[in-house]
């Protein structure tokens, strides 16, 4: 949107908490970068001494731990102790919501110990990880024998355990779905303290389908089997850049993976990467990957682009200069690939240190980056937080793919953020109806990108702060999010709930399906032991009693229409 035709809106005053979050900067550089970079290496010196041990200790370590979990929930008393929680701290999440369900009364149970790679079974592709591994640490293993996750999520400290109770996504979704579609089989602590393993096709298989999205609350992750995939030592990535209308642009990303003629399953046709970053309502980048070995990428003529390095340009940034130079092509190392949006973490690393991705910068001090989100939640106080929350927009928007224009206009309309970030998936019609599921009848309609068996959506990233904040102008933070979901429920989009949300419990169980999650809810114990995925996610401060209440009422509602006899 041009300045000429953005609405005129009220300058808006400065208070105290403008002059913090405009001078947080200091605080960053001088504690949280010195601790974060700290905290790494000695992460990092905890997953070498781990892989070190014979996967048959690290089992055995494993089982002991699984031990300590159930003991522990069997020592609970439901009439004299809270709703059973995780012992970690709620600032350590990564995600941007804030954790306030632990503010109320609760069990505590330890699973810090969980962060063990336990098996890399290549015959079956499978790895068999804990549910504290996270991304760096995963593909520090496979990548070496050239294995991957069949989705890794670009950050380095997303967590197996999050990205299945939550959402996961990447740039080869639109292949193999979403993180917890790769999954084979979970294993899970119910509410009584007995281990599950959960599978497709055996008797959890209810379970299997309901754990993702359910934010820990059916039970206790211990333990997940994911798919692995043969991949090679680099990614040949294309830049192809593309001006034109946001429909335009909607249109070219969807060309860039999807075939017109709905040969969506032909590797020759689909690349093996996808994603398109937008730097405003006329310009953006779409980036295809296809894997490639080493001696192509060393071909004479062939340019290595080694991202990972501390003092390289930002991959934002750097990918922004195909509007300027035209399309072209480069190479870079699969690992330093798949965790290129860490060291900036996408583009919110600008708002945090505002100089940090000028070049002397990233020479004298790129190696320090990025401030671990945990810390920067840690220590930003409650005046700050809340100054985010109405001034600062982290969301997604899983949209259907023939609505991605749609959706691109309305942040354009109401939010004026960019870059945006999009990136496709697979949503698969299942069995049975989980939480998040495609449209009706999707497979009659052949639109581009779907096949029989699954629709394809797209991540629409919103990350920054809008056009009006960056002006100075009055800008209603919570308002734009409630009319943001408000039309996500319209058009069937979903929105990851590691989001800061502003929406009610009718309009929640509106965006999400609600029948498998209660039914599971009932069947395996969970009520009354953990609470309810609407109330984790829910803004703001939560009691246990208010908790126990609302989730009873809501049950015995779903329960009556659902036991209702049929005509």
């Amino acid at each position: 949107m041009s300045d000429l035709e953005a609405p005129l809106r009220p300058k808006r005053k400065k208070i105290w908490v403008d002059y913090f979050v405009q001078f947080r900067w200091i605080l960053v550089i001088f504690v949280v970068l010195p601790i974060s970079f700290t905290l790494y290496f000695l992460t990092y010196l905890g997953d070498v001494r781990s892989e070190w041990k014979s996967f048959k200790t690290r089992q055995k370590e494993h089982d002991a731990n699984v031990e300590k979990v159930v003991k522990r929930l069997k020592q609970r008393n439901p009439s004299k102790d809270g709703l059973v929680c995780t012992a970690r701290k709620p600032w350590i999440a990564v995600g941007m919501r804030n954790v306030d369900y632990k503010r109320a009364r609760h069990f505590e149970v330890d699973l810090s110990a969980f962060r063990n790679v336990l098996n890399i079974d290549k015959e079956r592709m499978v790895a068999r990880v804990e549910p504290l591994v996270n991304m760096g640490q995963i593909t520090r293993v496979t990548v070496p024998m050239n294995l991957a996750l069949a989705v890794v999520a670009e950050l380095d400290d997303l967590t197996v355990g999050g990205l299945i109770n939550g959402y996961g996504i990447e740039g080869s979704s639109h292949k193999y779905g979403l993180f917890s579609d790769t999954v084979v089989a979970f294993e899970i602590v119910l509410a009584d303290g007995s281990l599950v393993r959960a599978t497709k096709d055996n008797e959890y298989s209810d379970l299997f389908y309901a754990i993702p999205w359910s934010q820990g609350t059916l039970g206790l992750l211990v333990a997940a089997e994911i798919k692995l995939i043969p991949i090679k030592e680099y990614m040949k990535l294309t830049y192809k850049p593309v001006v034109g209308t946001l429909k335009d642009i909607a249109q070219a990303y969807a060309d860039s993976f999807a075939p017109r003629d709905g040969d969506q399953d032909n590797d020759e046709k689909v690349p093996d990467f996808v994603e398109t970053m937008i730097y405003s309502p006329t310009r953006a980048v779409c980036m295809t990957g296809r894997y490639a070995s080493k001696e192509e990428a060393k071909k004479k003529g062939n340019k290595i682009n080694s991202v990972g390095w501390w003092y390289k340009t930002w991959f934002y940034q750097h990918a922004e200069t195909a509007l300027k130079k035209g399309l072209f092509v480069e190479y870079i190392p699969t690992r330093e690939y798949y965790h290129r949006h860490t060291r900036c973490l996408y583009w919110e690393g600008k708002l945090i240190l505002p100089f940090a991705d000028q070049w002397w910068f990233r020479f004298l001090f790129g190696w320090l980056m990025p401030p671990k989100v945990s810390l920067l939640k840690a220590t930003q106080g409650e005046a700050i937080r809340n100054y985010y929350h109405e001034m600062h927009v982290i969301q997604d928007i899983l949209v259907p793919l023939y609505k991605v224009g749609d959706a691109l206009e309305w942040v354009d309309r109401e939010m004026e953020i960019y870059p945006l970030w999009l990136c496709p998936h697979k949503l698969y019609k299942l069995p049975v109806k989980t939480m998040v599921y495609p449209e009706a009848g999707f497979e009659l309609q052949r639109r581009q990108g779907d096949t029989q068996d699954a629709q394809m959506f797209t991540d629409v990233g919103v990350y920054y702060a809008p056009g009006p904040v960056l002006r100075g102008e009055v800008f209603d933070g919570a308002d734009a999010v409630r009319r943001l979901e408000n039309w996500m429920i319209e058009n069937h989009c979903f929105q990851p709930q590691y989001a800061v949300s502003e929406l009610n419990e009718k309009s929640f169980w509106r965006m999400f399906d609600a029948g498998l999650y209660e039914h599971c809810r009932k069947k395996y114990g969970a009520v009354g032991t953990f609470m309810s995925v609407y109330y984790k996610s829910k803004k703001g401060r939560k009691t246990e009693k208010e908790v126990r209440e609302a989730e009873q009422a809501h049950l015995e509602t779903a329960y009556a229409e659902v036991d209702q006899p049929a005509d």
